[in-house]
Parts: structure tokens; sequence; C-alpha cells
């Protein structure tokens, strides 16, 4: 592993710090069911629209609240 696959890894840990655990891949599969994963895998995370963004979130946030609920 060269330096700046080192250098991304302890950037996407860093990054990742604080998010539940599990966040990550119930990210990508939201992403997934919304028919984004060719967008996201041909530009990357963050060049998705904020709209986008917001619909991801959205649905997390309303999984996690209905998990906590139960």
């Amino acid at each position: 592993m060269g330096a700046r696959e080192k250098k991304r890894e302890k950037k996407k840990k860093k990054k990742d710090e604080g998010k539940p655990p599990g966040a990550t891949k119930m990210k990508e599969e939201i992403a997934r069911e919304l028919g984004l994963e060719d967008e996201i895998a041909e530009k990357g995370w963050g060049n998705l629209s904020s709209r986008d963004t917001g619909r991801i979130g959205g649905i997390i946030a309303g999984k996690l609240k209905q998990k906590n609920k139960n």
C-alpha cells in the first residue's frame, strides 16, 4: 500500500468516527435502492446532488428512528 492509499484510509477512518455502526453499509444499501449506485461509482459520493444526499440522509434518519422506537 502506497503513501496515498494509507492517507486515504486514515482520512476515511477519521471521517467515520462517531457514526453509528453499520451507517456506511446502510448508506450504500439505500443509494442502491434509489438507483444511485452507477452515479456514485462513476463520480463518487462527493458529487451527488444535495437533493440525493438529503434523500439518503432522510431515509437513514427514519430507519434509525424506527429502530430506536422498537
